[in-house]
């Protein structure tokens, strides 16, 4: 097998087929035959239900013993690594301290006595990026049975492992403490913003009447309801993940022919100072098309062109973001595991609506705030970057035996 780099002594490598006692990939009870997941107590977990823990505790969803009996799942053993396997975060890794089972879009992994799993756990940690490249993308992204049980694996005596699995252990739980402070003053800088756009609201409510959505845009739409074909390169693509954390971000898009976009944009077409609503999955976050980049955008984000002669596009952006408006976004948002706003209960989103010159005043006034609050942020996110380096530093050591 290729090596990655020069072991140092009593190391060997190895092949993950070496290590393993059992590798199988999960499954999906029928649907439609509701028996299954009657009372259900079996954890049964899905990529959604992987964070940034060692351990997983809960899945959102479970099923019951029927799918077991029937053979619908199968039951994993304690002490097993589950990888995602198939979809966008291919990678991602977890230890179940207890049995369980999984969806089609997991891989188990039950390793060999002298493997200590906490240290697979990490070496799979290690390699993610390897497992990424190595995945697959014709559909979606998938790194299948054999894929997975031909990646390298340093071996080491068991006693090595568990000192070295309790050295991580110690040194990540100190950085995740000091991310999750970081974190925090995030959360804090997130808070004060709301409080200071909910604070405005109010007084504008007091001063102005309100109007709808539908009563200040030329045009409501959304993005094309059809998957279009997707290309290596050309024009941007954007879904609701490109825009739910506040800014149009171009990073991780997929892209279209010029033709499909001149074809979508008769429909939907995206100019600079429109709004984009985000109304599937994470839905009732505005933002104003601030690029001169042309994209264009999937069915979870609608598209609000403002009336210019009554509303400025920074103030929507504001408005439609204050915690009033968020409200009003959730309580309007339907379903559960699929969450969706239409276009109908976006129109009737309502708030106040000073004069022009007004609005204008309120803007700089949240910018000014909105800005020192988002060096605040920017700085924080630096530093749980650089701590987030330090661990991918740490693991390399571990796995060249320098830790």
């Amino acid at each position: 097998m290729s090596e990655l780099y020069t072991l140092p002594d009593g190391w060997e490598w190895k092949n993950i087929s070496d290590v393993i006692l059992d590798i199988r990939t999960g499954t999906t009870p029928p649907k439609n035959e509701q028996k299954y997941y009657d009372n259900p107590s079996i954890r049964w977990f899905a990529p959604s239900d992987f964070g940034e823990h060692k351990e997983l505790i809960e899945s959102k969803n479970k099923i019951n013993e029927i799918a077991i009996i029937d053979k619908k799942a199968k039951i994993y053993q304690p002490n097993s690594l589950l990888l995602v396997a198939i979809g966008a975060t291919v990678g991602k890794i977890g230890i179940i301290r207890n049995e369980a089972t999984s969806n089609q879009q997991i891989t188990v992994l039950k390793f060999k006595d002298y493997i200590d799993v906490d240290f697979s756990y990490y070496w799979f940690m290690r390699i993610k990026q390897i497992i990424i490249d190595s995945a697959s993308t014709a559909t979606l992204p998938i790194i299948n049975q054999n894929g997975i049980k031909s990646l390298p694996f340093p071996f080491i005596q068991l006693e090595e492992q568990k000192r070295i699995v309790a050295k991580l252990d110690n040194l990540f739980a100190k950085i995740d403490k000091a991310i999750a402070l970081h974190q925090k003053n995030i959360d804090e800088a997130n808070i004060f913003m709301a409080s200071v756009l909910n604070d405005v609201f109010v007084e504008l409510e007091e001063k102005y009447s309100s109007k709808t959505v539908y009563e200040l845009c030329t045009k409501i739409t959304d993005g094309t309801h059809s998957t279009p074909k997707y290309i290596d390169s050309g024009i941007p693509f954007l879904s609701v993940k490109n825009i739910s954390q506040g800014v149009i971000s171009f990073d991780d898009t997929k892209f279209i022919s010029i033709e499909e976009h001149n074809l979508l944009s008769k429909r939907c077409n995206v100019e600079k100072n429109d709004i984009l609503y985000t109304k599937v999955g994470t839905t009732g976050i505005a933002k104003v098309v601030d690029t001169d980049i042309e994209f264009s955008i999937f069915v979870s984000i609608a598209l609000l062109k403002p009336k210019k002669d009554l509303i400025s596009s920074m103030y929507f952006q504001h408005i439609l973001n204050s915690p009033n408006c968020y409200e009003q976004s959730q309580s309007r948002t339907r379903g559960v595991a699929n969450r969706n706003l239409v276009l109908n209960d976006i129109k009737q989103i309502f708030f106040p609506l000073p004069p022009l010159k007004t609005q204008q005043k309120v803007v700089a006034y949240l910018d000014e705030i909105s800005n020192k609050m988002e060096k605040i942020k920017q700085i924080q996110k630096d530093k749980m970057q650089s701590l987030k380096a330090l661990k991918a530093s740490i693991l390399d050591q571990a796995f060249k035996g320098e830790l």
